[in-house]
C-alpha cells in the first residue's frame, strides 16, 4: 500500500458547491412536480375576487370616478360604469385623482378622459381596462 492510497482526499470546495447545487435542483424539481392541487384553491379565489364589490353604484358620481385598490370606476354618462387600471401607461406611476371628468397622475401630469384615452400626455396610450360590471348596487369585477 502506498502512502498515497491511505491518505483520503478532502473534500474539495467545487466539489462540496456542486453538490449542493445538485440537491438544491432536485428539491426545487420535487416541489414543482408534488400533486398539490392549488389550482382549484386559485380559481375559487378568482371568482370570488370577481364578486366582491370593489365600490357602491351610489359612491361613483355621474361625470366622475372613484380609485378602489387597482381600479378606477368611472361613470361617464349615468348608468353606464367602466374600469379600468391604475397604472399610468407613461411610467407606470399610479393614478390618484378623478377630478372634473379626469383622471390623473401625479408623476408627470398626464390626464385620462373616463373612458381611459388620453386627455393630456406625456401618456399616450390608454388606461388598460379592468373589467366591471353592476351586480345589484354594486360594482363588482366582470
Amino acid at each position: 500500500m502506498s502512502q498515497n492510497d491511505s491518505v483520503v482526499n478532502p473534500l474539495d470546495r467545487r466539489t462540496a458547491l456542486a453538490g449542493a447545487g445538485v440537491a438544491a435542483a432536485a428539491l426545487t424539481l420535487a416541489a414543482a412536480c408534488s400533486s398539490d392541487d392549488s389550482s382549484s384553491t386559485s380559481s375559487s379565489t378568482t371568482a370570488k375576487q370577481a364578486d366582491a364589490p370593489l365600490t357602491s353604484t351610489s359612491d361613483v358620481p355621474v361625470g366622475g370616478g372613484v380609485i378602489v385598490g387597482d381600479t378606477v370606476v368611472t361613470q361617464p354618462t349615468a348608468g353606464t360604469y367602466s374600469g379600468f387600471s391604475t397604472t399610468c401607461t407613461h411610467a407606470g406611476c399610479k393614478v390618484n385623482k378623478v377630478v372634473n371628468g379626469l383622471i390623473e397622475c401625479p408623476c408627470h401630469g398626464s390626464t385620462f378622459h373616463l373612458d381611459g384615452t388620453v386627455a393630456h400626455g406625456p401618456a399616450t396610450r390608454p388606461l388598460a381596462s379592468h373589467a366591471v360590471k353592476v351586480q345589484g348596487s354594486n360594482i363588482v369585477r366582470a
